[in-house]
């Protein structure tokens, strides 16, 4: 592993909120892997948030649905796969429950350390029980970068 010669310290005061994405996509438990599969083609993003209305459920990645595609395993009849799959699953079998969140006024760097030990690469951002946001690790790249 490649390690910086000095340890680079992050603005302590920087919030998350500063950085989050608040136009965020998201499914509900009523939403199926089709709706989620096309959400994700056309929205370009790699997570989305489960709600019921305003409340975080959990979170579903683009991973997880591919995890579970047949790709080119099976050649020209790999959508025939993924359909049967998609049709035997739901959001709620397939979605992380109780996702690690962060609040809007955590720090950048508090979301960046959950991100570096933690095994997933976006955090709902939740003000009480609200959904406001999502931040990734291509959020926290990015404010490193400009700053």
């Amino acid at each position: 592993m490649i390690r910086p010669s000095k340890p680079y310290k992050m603005k302590n005061k920087v919030k998350v909120s500063d950085i989050m994405t608040r136009d965020i996509h998201t499914l509900s438990l009523d939403d199926n892997l089709y709706d989620a599969r096309t959400k994700f083609d056309k929205y370009k993003v790699r997570h989305l948030p489960v709600v019921e209305g305003n409340k975080l459920l959990g979170i579903l990645s683009l991973t997880d649905i591919l995890r579970m595609s047949f790709g080119d395993k099976f050649g020209s009849s790999q959508y025939e796969a993924d359909e049967a799959i998609f049709e035997m699953l739901t959001i709620d079998q397939v979605m992380k429950h109780n996702p690690k969140t962060v609040t809007s006024e955590n720090t950048i760097a508090d979301a960046a350390e959950i991100l570096a030990h933690e095994e997933f690469h976006a955090l709902p951002v939740v003000d009480g029980e609200i959904l406001v946001g999502i931040v990734t690790t291509t959020d926290v790249i990015r404010f490193l970068l400009e700053n």
